[in-house]
Parts: structure tokens; sequence; C-alpha cells
């Protein structure tokens, strides 16, 4: 199954937004695009959908992180090996929270992507 961007040139005998249908697989010659526009609908709400909730989920653990700083002012006196606590905890605490959320956004889209695939490979 190809899937193209919708401004993008499709290759010829391809559906809305370049998915291959099979005409002969529903009951009118539209049947297939129009199943095969749903599903890609889908995909993108869901995926869509997806980056909101870790974009959101990620916010507000940084909103907490930062709430946490400023809340204990002690943090910024206080020094490990010559660095301020709140550098460190910033080092070993945000940055690994980004690569967390961006490795669960991944694998979920990922995810999101498989049942796609398993879903038009069934057909209507």
């Amino acid at each position: 199954m190809r899937v193209t961007a919708p401004g993008s040139r499709a290759a010829p005998g391809t559906g809305p937004a370049g998915i291959r249908g099979d005409p002969a697989a529903g009951s009118g010659a539209d049947a297939p695009s129009q199943v095969a526009e749903v599903y890609v609908r889908s995909l993108i709400r869901s995926q869509l959908r997806l980056a909101l909730v870790v974009a959101f989920g990620f916010l507000v653990s940084l909103a907490a992180f930062a709430l946490v700083l400023r809340l204990t002012p002690e943090l910024e006196a206080e020094r490990w090996f010559g660095v301020p606590v709140a550098w460190l905890l910033l080092a070993f605490g945000v940055y690994p929270m980004i690569g967390l959320s961006a490795w669960l956004y991944v694998w979920a889209a990922g995810r999101n992507e498989a049942r796609y695939t398993a879903l038009a490979e069934e057909g209507p």
C-alpha cells in the first residue's frame, strides 16, 4: 500500500491521498478509495491526538519541575561539586524526560501505524 501526501503527485491507479485501491474489492468503483480515505483520516486523527497527549504530559511535568524549583529557593544556593543543584536537576531530570517523551511518541505512533496497516490490509 502506498501513501503519498495530498499535494504530491500520486502514482497512476491510486485513490485519494495516494492510496492504492482495488476497484473490484468494493460494490462500486469509489468504495475502496472511500474506505481508504476514512482509514487515512482516522490515522491522522489518532496521530494528532497522540501528539497532543504527549506534548501536554511533557508540558505539565516541565511546569511541575519549574514549580518545585520556585518553591524551594534553597536549591539555588546548594551546590554539588561546584555546580548548582538546579542545573544538575535540569541536566539529569528534564533532558532525560525529553528523550523519554520522544521515545514514547515514536513507539505509540508506530503502534498506531501498525494497526492502520492491519486494518487497511483486511479491507472492508
